[in-house]
């Protein structure tokens, strides 16, 4: 099957009959996304406890849209019909220490699975700047991750269970199915519900974590590739002024011929003598630990600690993906709006995301370099539209 046949295969997938709708609760609150700039056109919410309970109310349905972890700036899963929430679907459904896999419901989040595979041993290749989201939601919409060897979150996917609109289970893997799973994984919700995911893990891992201040930006650009080589993941946070990057941060696996060497100075930039929030204004309580403290691969590799405020809280965010060869330029182009940019912005951060397979992925079939805005609460100036932003949702 090609992209385009299934492409035109998935779109006959978006009508059922109409019947009346099954676990219904409807809120006196209208719904809101996590920055509370969009209210969603519904508040008919319903919550499903199981694979059966999804297929019911699929089946009853002519149309709805499946609400995550609301990590979402736009309109994408927002429905004028009904929203359908697995948060309830929330468990470890198998660990498969052979195959190295884990099998979780669509209603876990990255912040319930970590602390479970550690305990078993066991990693994610990756993880998002900050683990509230939903794994099914990222997984969804290719976001996050970071590192130059390594893919979006996305590419941890080998297996998945959709019910579609018929209310039928549709289960595709890494193995058996190819291409149509490599067009599935990145589905923006367009197939069905995405009711189970399976991960790849590896053993556990150990990580260092380092923050430099005040990188010049001269030395970014003579130096971009070995900056962000220099470790298993690099985040650069910039508000575009003074012609410098204001943090590095660097993320290091503590392994043989794999440890970063954190000299008193990188390129140019300083080593910090405490912890930093990527804001520098704010208190870095909230952050994972810094100054080289060894720690679990789940405690370092997001910036944010689950159970405190991601960011600023609330804030507005855009990110765009740049292809790997056009990275320098379109960091410079953004460099030159920073008079215009400036005021209505709390940070940037840029990083590199590898190439992966996945259709509907930024980053598929080339490396690419994300440029990150989080914004000040401002939607009429935050002007720059973004193609999904940190989604955190399966729409």
């Amino acid at each position: 099957m090609d992209k385009r046949t299934f492409l035109k295969l998935s779109s006959a997938l978006v009508t059922a009959p109409l019947v009346s709708p099954l676990l219904a609760w409807a809120s006196r609150d209208k719904l809101k996304n996590w920055a509370g700039n969009l209210e969603y056109s519904t508040d008919r919410l319903h919550s499903a406890n199981s694979l059966a309970e999804v297929q019911e109310f699929v089946k009853t349905q002519r149309k709805l849209k499946v609400l995550g972890t609301r990590h979402c700036f736009n309109d994408i899963a927002d429905s004028t019909q009904r929203l359908l929430s697995l948060k309830p679907m929330d468990k470890v459904v198998a660990l498969d220490p052979q195959a190295r896999t884990v099998t979780v419901g669509a209603g876990m989040s990255y912040g319930q699975l970590c602390p479970y595979l550690d305990r078993k041993g066991f990693a994610l290749h990756n993880l998002a700047s900050l683990p509230h989201i939903s794994i099914a939601g990222a997984c969804s919409t290719a976001t996050h991750g970071s590192g130059e060897t390594n893919g979006n979150l996305a590419t941890a996917v080998s297996a998945l269970e959709i019910v579609n609109a018929a209310g039928d289970v549709v289960k595709l893997s890494r193995e058996h199915d190819g291409e149509t799973f490599r067009g599935a994984v990145v589905g923006l919700g367009a197939l069905g519900v995405v009711t189970r995911i399976t991960l790849d893990i590896q053993p556990a891992f150990l990580m260092r974590q380092y923050v430099y201040e005040n990188l010049p930006l001269s030395e970014l650009k003579d130096h971009f590739d070995a900056i962000e080589s220099s470790a298993y993941s690099v985040s650069l946070f910039t508000d575009w002024q003074k012609q410098r990057v204001n943090e590095v941060w660097i993320k290091s696996r503590m392994e043989q011929g794999r440890a970063f060497d954190a000299q008193p100075e990188f390129f140019g930039a300083k080593r910090a003598t405490r912890n930093l929030h990527p804001i520098a204004e704010l208190s870095a309580e909230n952050c994972t630990e810094q100054m080289g403290v060894a720690g679990p691969w789940y405690e370092r590799l997001p910036h944010f600690r689950m159970g405190f405020t991601p960011s600023a809280g609330k804030e507005l965010q855009s990110e765009y993906f740049v292809p790997r060869p056009h990275a320098l330029e379109a960091i410079l182009a953004v460099e030159r709006l920073r008079d215009q940019v400036g005021p209505h912005l709390m940070i940037s951060e840029i990083r590199t995301i590898a190439a992966d397979s996945l259709w509907m992925s930024p980053c598929y079939q080339q490396s690419s370099v994300t440029i990150h805005f989080t914004w000040k609460q401002d939607w009429p100036e935050s002007w720059l539209p973004s193609r999904s932003g940190d989604t955190g949702e399966s729409s």
